[in-house]
C-alpha cells in the first residue's frame, strides 16, 4: 500500500512546486491571457453592435428600395398610359385623315363620274340628233307615194341605224 500513498515529503515538494509555478503564472501569463480574452470579447461585442447596426441600415436601405420600387411602377404606369394615349391619338388622327382623304376621292370621282355621264348623255344627244336629220332626209329625198312603203323604208332605215 506503500506504494499507492504518497509521501509526505513528496505531497510537500509538490506543492511547493505547484505554489510557484501558480505564482508564476499569475505574475507573467494570466494576465496577457485575460487581456487577450478581454479583447476578444469586446471585438465580439464590437461585431454584434456593427451587425446589429448593419441588419438596421439593411432594413432601412429595403424600406427605401421598396417606396422606390413602388415610385418606378407609378412612374411606368403613368408612361404606359401616356404612351397608349398617344398612340390612341395618333390612330385617330390617322383614321380622320384616311377619311378625310377617301371622302375627297369619292367626292372626285362622283364629280368624273357626273361629267362622262353628262358627256355621254350629250354625245348620245348630239348622235340621236344627227340620226334623226339622216332619217328625215333621207325620207323627205325620197317621196313614195304610198305610206306603206314610206313605213317600210322608214323601218328599215332604223334597222340599219341600230345595227351601227
Amino acid at each position: 500500500m506503500e506504494l499507492l500513498l504518497p509521501g509526505a515529503g513528496l505531497v510537500f515538494w509538490t506543492l511547493i512546486a505547484f505554489i510557484l509555478v501558480f505564482i508564476i503564472l499569475g505574475k507573467f501569463a494570466w494576465k496577457p491571457i485575460l487581456a487577450s480574452l478581454k479583447e476578444r470579447e469586446a471585438s465580439i461585442a464590437d461585431s454584434l453592435a456593427t451587425a446589429q447596426k448593419v441588419r438596421a441600415e439593411m432594413a432601412e436601405l429595403k424600406s427605401e428600395n421598396e417606396i422606390l420600387l413602388g415610385q418606378a411602377r407609378e412612374e411606368r404606369a403613368r408612361m404606359m398610359k401616356e404612351a397608349k394615349d398617344t398612340s390612341d391619338k395618333m390612330i385617330s388622327d390617322a383614321k380622320d385623315k384616311a377619311k378625310r382623304e377617301f371622302d375627297r376621292i369619292v367626292a372626285e370621282a362622283q364629280s368624273a363620274i357626273n361629267q362622262q355621264k353628262n358627256a355621254a348623255l350629250i354625245d348620245v344627244k348630239n348622235q340621236m340628233g344627227k340620226l334623226v336629220i339622216e332619217v328625215s332626209e333621207k325620207v323627205l329625198r325620197r317621196e313614195l307615194s304610198q305610206k306603206q312603203q314610206q313605213e317600210e323604208y322608214i323601218k328599215d332605215l332604223a334597222e340599219a341605224v341600230k345595227l351601227n
